[in-house]
């Protein structure tokens, strides 16, 4: 039974691999901190914030799928940012290679969940 927005799967993968990028992106040039490590941070966080908020309006399906529509967009642009990173030389083709994955696993659940609100709806 899920008690909270916590309890979803994609949320978890999702805070987890920001703190991941967050963890990452300590290592990426000073010159960069207002822009490359701004930007991923702040994606890959919302994409984490906007599960959160989604689930909290699940009760009105256009307004969770909405929110699930922008973390889905969030994780998208969070992707954009590791390629620069990687192309940068700040991440390892290895490392980007494994955010990716979670990236696009958070993608399939996120699209699974947008197919199918009302599996979501408070009981």
């Amino acid at each position: 039974m899920l008690r909270g927005h916590r309890d979803l799967r994609v949320y978890q993968l999702a805070y987890k691999l920001a703190m991941e990028i967050f963890s990452e992106s300590k290592r990426f040039p000073e010159d960069e901190r207002y822009s490359l490590t701004s930007q991923i941070r702040r994606s890959s966080r919302s994409v984490a914030a906007n599960i959160a908020e989604g689930f909290r309006k699940r009760q009105y399906p256009n307004m969770f799928v909405s929110k699930l529509a922008h973390s889905d967009a969030e994780a998208a642009e969070t992707q954009v940012w590791l390629d620069f990173a990687r192309d940068c030389c700040y991440l390892s083709h290895e490392r980007h290679k494994e955010l990716t994955a979670g990236y696009e696993e958070i993608g399939k659940m996120l699209n699974s969940m947008i197919n199918s609100p009302e599996k979501f709806a408070p009981k």
